[in-house]
């Protein structure tokens, strides 16, 4: 977090307070990171509100404040072409629950701009503030291969650097799969071995990132579910997770549960990607 140097911070024209823009200061107010205001709209123009949202920031001692209205045929592509074209390490967007029929017949935008954005994404759901909060990063401990390590390291420095910054505490939660009696190998096929395989790499995993016994939470079942269900157990101010899909989020989050996770969490939701999807995604963005 204290590497990102540009912040691209997506305002609604519907919504006047614009949630993301408190999470933009106080980030921007540690790291001295840029700010570039960006309202997606067609129809209305927004030049006025736009200048005066940077003179109030310039006001408040935010001196590097840029900002455009822009429209590239959907709102997901217009976000992901004005990143590409800024620079912008980090992108943060209001997120606001699509009612379910609609949700049944469109996949959401904000579902798009997960899958598809080479940058981070951070969704703003709560006007709660993160100071002394419990910051909850959720990893699968049980993967080890290359791509996951790099995706894990990038969860944790992110998290901690968050709760640096809000002065809160990490915590990390990873769920393992429950025993399978058709699995070829006899490991998934009792608890007890999983479980125990688990905590053999959790015991590395914590040496490597520091994290205590009391900080981590290791527990049987699927993502969708451990996930949410330990946020609301710590009261979590802010969620960090991950994917590692060459296509984003639409191929494998962890536990492909990234969609269902974003409107079931209460709390705000930091998506970060692994190298491999960064640099396909960025590719597909250039097309």
């Amino acid at each position: 977090m204290q590497a990102v140097r540009s912040i691209l911070v997506v305002l609604d024209p519907a919504h006047a307070h614009s949630r993301a823009l408190t999470r933009a200061k106080l980030i921007a107010g540690v790291t001295g990171a840029r700010l570039h205001l960006l309202m997606c709209d067609k129809k209305q123009d927004h030049s006025a509100l736009l200048s005066l949202l940077c003179s109030q920031l310039h006001d408040d001692g935010y001196d590097n404040v840029t900002f455009e209205q822009a429209w590239h045929d959907t709102l997901h592509e217009s976000i992901i072409a004005v990143q590409q074209a800024e620079g912008c390490e980090l992108v943060i967007k209001e997120h606001r629950p699509d009612n379910p029929l609609k949700k049944a017949l469109l996949t959401p935008s904000d579902w798009k701009l997960l899958r598809l954005c080479p940058s981070p994404v951070l969704m703003v759901k709560t006007e709660r503030p993160w100071t002394g909060g419990v910051i909850l990063a959720a990893v699968d401990v049980g993967n080890q291969d290359e791509d996951h390590r790099r995706l894990h390291a990038s969860i944790i420095d992110h998290g901690y650097a968050i709760a640096g910054l809000a002065k809160g505490q990490l915590h990390v939660i990873s769920a393992h799969p429950s025993p399978m009696l058709s699995a070829a190998d006899p490991v998934y096929q009792l608890s007890e071995t999983i479980a125990e395989r688990y905590r053999e790499a959790c015991r590395a995993f914590q040496a490597e990132f520091d994290i205590s016994d009391e900080r981590l939470h290791v527990a049987e079942g699927p993502a969708d579910v451990l996930i949410p269900h330990t946020e609301k157990r710590f009261g979590a101010v802010v969620t960090v997770i991950g994917t590692v899909a060459r296509t984003g989020i639409s191929g494998a989050l962890i536990g492909n549960t990234s969609e269902v996770v974003l409107d079931s969490l209460e709390g705000d939701v930091l998506v970060l990607k692994s190298e491999e999807a960064i640099a396909h995604l960025t590719e597909l963005a250039r097309e």
